[in-house]
C-alpha cells in the first residue's frame, strides 16, 4: 500500500485537542501507508489525496485546520474529511465552507465517529471505529 500511497501522493493531516482524532490519523495513515501528522506540519509538495482530521469544538473547527488550508490550499487536490464529536454530527459542513472559500475541493465522502469527552462516549474512538477509519480509508485509494 506504501507504493500506492507515494504515487498518488497522499498525505494525512489532523488536529485534536484529546487525541481522539489522532488515533483516527494514525488508522488512516497506516491504512494508506504515509505518517499522520500534525495540520501544524505543512504539505511539502502538491497533494492528490488529503485526509483531513478534525474535531467540533464550541461549535466550529479550530483556527488551526482554518490555517492550514488556507496555507496550503495551492497544494491541496481534494480533501476527504474525517472527524470524531461528542455531540455534533461531523466537522463535513465547517471543512466544505473553509474548502470552497480557499478553491480547494472537497470529497463528498467523509469518516465520522464518536469521540469521548467528560463522561459521554467513553472509549471512542474504538478499535471497530479504528477498523472503520482505515477501511474507509483504503476504499478512497481503491477507487483512485
Amino acid at each position: 500500500m506504501a507504493e500506492e500511497a507515494k504515487e498518488m501522493n497522499i498525505a494525512v493531516r489532523y488536529f485534536t485537542r484529546s487525541g481522539n482524532t489522532q488515533k483516527l490519523a494514525k488508522a488512516i495513515g497506516d491504512a494508506v501507508g504515509v505518517e499522520a501528522k500534525a495540520v501544524s506540519v505543512p504539505l511539502e509538495e502538491h497533494t492528490e489525496v488529503l485526509f483531513l482530521g478534525s474535531s467540533v469544538y464550541a461549535a466550529g473547527v479550530d483556527d488551526a485546520v482554518k490555517r492550514f488550508i488556507a496555507e496550503n490550499k495551492e497544494k491541496i487536490g481534494k480533501i476527504y474529511n474525517f472527524s470524531t464529536a461528542a455531540l455534533a454530527a461531523s466537522t463535513y459542513k465547517q471543512v466544505e465552507k473553509l474548502a470552497k472559500e480557499h478553491g480547494v475541493a472537497m470529497a463528498a465522502e467523509e469518516f465520522h465517529c464518536r469521540g469521548s469527552f467528560a463522561f459521554m462516549h467513553r472509549g471512542r474512538p474504538n478499535e471497530q471505529d479504528l477498523r472503520d477509519a482505515a477501511e474507509f480509508a483504503k476504499g478512497i485509494i481503491k477507487k483512485g
